[in-house]
């Protein structure tokens, strides 16, 4: 599925690596979803919230499953991330510029999971 794909069919995002600090990456990709409707679901144990929206504390402890999760994480902590994405049955992860690694690719392709990498959402966003 492509990032145009994703950004047109696809309406509930986990942002792992959400934070409340604007500068940071994180902040970004989860604020230009919400402002842009998506449902997204911020997940980071440091906060209970990112402007007013409950923040998550895991992807376990979604109430909803997210159609996509987005890493928005060192390359380590997201291959780590890809094991409870399948077991949740979360079909879609994508992982952006400097959150992704040949392991992580590697471990979607033999988890069978969908996969976008090297892309950046905010980006693609801008553009649609």
């Amino acid at each position: 599925m492509t990032a145009e794909e994703i950004l047109r069919t696809k309406k509930f995002f986990a942002v792992i690596g959400a934070t409340q600090s604007p500068e940071r990456y994180g902040y970004e990709v989860f604020e230009i979803f919400h402002s842009s409707g998506y449902q997204v679901f911020p997940i980071n144990p440091k906060y209970a919230e990112i402007d007013g929206i409950t923040c998550y504390p895991s992807l376990k402890a979604l109430k909803q499953k997210p159609d996509v999760v987005i890493t928005a994480l060192v390359p380590a902590n997201t291959e780590q991330t890809i094991a409870t994405v399948k077991e949740l049955g979360i079909e879609t992860i994508w992982m952006p510029p400097g959150c992704w690694s040949d392991a992580a690719v590697k471990k979607c392709q033999e988890l069978e999971l969908d996969y976008l990498y090297d892309e950046c959402p905010v980006g693609m966003l801008k553009l649609m």
